[in-house]
């Protein structure tokens, strides 16, 4: 039975009966909360649907902003396999993944379990902690030049000190990328800190106290209970970490003068398509080049999402 005492079951007839019955009051409403959200359906459109298969259609032309494209077909994608610094930065994206992802979790969890101490000044030690992420890139970056300036850097003369040479960091081919990775560690380690440690005020501390009674150490039950009622938290970060890596620009780009120096071992994807379409113009290349990385980006998130069936416990869930 309808509002209006009439029986149907023609759906327009209903809509058009509910659409009457609206008050002035919810007609209002409705009608503010479309305006309240036009700007970003608006926004939407213009800043990521039209660039998104704009893009796609340019990555299959050889457009050059100064030039109209042509038509290619998949001529980019061919010659983006054959192309040696398109390989050479693609193996220096996954190497900064594959070291700084897990170091940046395993740390994060480990400063997080610290700082969920009860201790005198625990408010201090967390500011302390998360301070490193607001710092802007361009000041981390000549922060970090300095403490690992060969001559007259911190950390050398501190390793000076029980008689180690340190390396030249930044501008040593084969120490640049370990330094690149510690710095995005300072830097990652306060934002992560802080999720990690909203996970584990969500850990019941009554299955903490059934642990103790139980026998076992605070290692014991960190491994038991913390670690795996933190895992819906690690996995969140594995995937935002993944996404945030293989993306790296900003900080190479300030460290290496935007050319991935020394000796390309600097070269992120994103400094090489950042040339491509800026500095060669070669735009319809670099769309390519971005098609690839999310392609790529969206395998290895669906190949760790298939995986969070056999490592990810979420309380409540049912047992398969």
């Amino acid at each position: 039975m309808t509002p209006t005492g009439i029986q149907t079951q023609n759906p327009p007839i209903q809509r058009k009966l509910r659409k009457q019955n609206l008050s002035p009051t919810t007609r209002s409403q409705r009608n503010a909360g479309i305006v309240l959200a036009l700007p970003w359906f608006i926004g939407l459109i213009l800043f990521f649907l039209i660039p998104f298969f704009v893009s796609l259609y340019w990555s299959f032309t050889n457009y050059s902003i100064l030039q109209p494209g042509k038509f290619v077909g998949f001529s980019n994608y061919v010659h983006l396999f054959h192309d040696a610094t398109f390989l050479k930065s693609l193996l220096v994206t996954f190497y900064y993944t594959v070291f700084s992802v897990p170091l940046t979790i395993i740390v994060g969890v480990g400063v997080s379990l610290l700082l969920n101490l009860k201790v005198k000044g625990q408010a201090i030690f967390r500011t302390a902690a998360f301070v490193p992420s607001l710092v802007p890139v361009i000041a981390i970056m000549i922060l970090w030049n300095w403490l690992l300036s060969p001559q007259i850097g911190v950390v050398n003369w501190l390793l000076s000190l029980i008689h180690v040479q340190g390396p030249g960091w930044f501008t040593d081919q084969h120490w640049a990328m370990p330094a690149m990775v510690l710095v995005s560690l300072w830097t990652g380690i306060g934002g992560s800190t802080v999720i990690y440690l909203a996970g584990l005020q969500d850990v019941p501390q009554d299955l903490y106290d059934s642990a103790e009674v139980d026998g076992a150490g605070v290692f014991r039950r960190a491994r038991h209970v913390t670690i795996p009622l933190l895992t819906p938290v690690i996995f969140f970060q594995l995937i935002m970490g993944i996404i945030g890596a293989l993306q790296q620009f900003n900080l190479p780009y300030l460290i290496s003068g935007g050319n991935g120096n020394p000796n390309n071992s600097l070269l992120f994807y994103g400094i090489y398509q950042y040339q491509t379409a800026f500095s060669y113009l070669r735009m319809g290349y670099a769309s390519a080049m971005a098609w690839i990385m999310f392609i790529i980006i969206l395998i290895i998130t669906a190949f760790v999402f298939k995986s969070q069936s056999r490592w990810v416990f979420y309380q409540g869930a049912k047992e398969r």
